[in-house]
């Protein structure tokens, strides 16, 4: 989508501090960080939000899934981490794209907001 922010960063059109990259998911560190790690996984396919992931997805977001994993490994998550999605406006949803917020290396707390 040629004005999603996400899709630019995932395009290499705007610089961003990547994490990690493939040709079906891309990852970086977060503009406004909530934890001393905070990095977003997003589908290189533009998706909205949950609500809009087809049939056809599943196999990408179970990919997802598994690559979560991976690269909290990477960024030495080995006390834990959260993932979180949020899905639309009373979510907090700011940008419309499909993305995975993992964050970690503190205590989080519960419940988040």
């Amino acid at each position: 989508m040629a004005d999603c922010i996400f899709c630019m960063l995932a395009n290499h059109e705007i610089p961003t501090n990547v994490v990690y990259e493939d040709d079906r998911v891309f990852c970086f560190h977060d503009a406004e960080p909530q934890a001393p790690v905070h990095v977003l996984l997003i589908p290189k396919k533009h998706i909205t939000c949950l609500d809009d992931v087809k049939e056809e997805d599943q196999e990408l977001l179970g990919y997802m899934m598994f690559k979560i994993h991976e690269i909290a490994e990477s960024l030495g998550l080995e006390n834990g981490y959260r993932v979180v999605s949020n899905n639309g406006e009373d979510a907090f949803q700011t940008v419309k794209h499909l993305h995975f917020h993992i964050l970690g290396k503190r205590k989080l707390t519960w419940p988040p907001g």
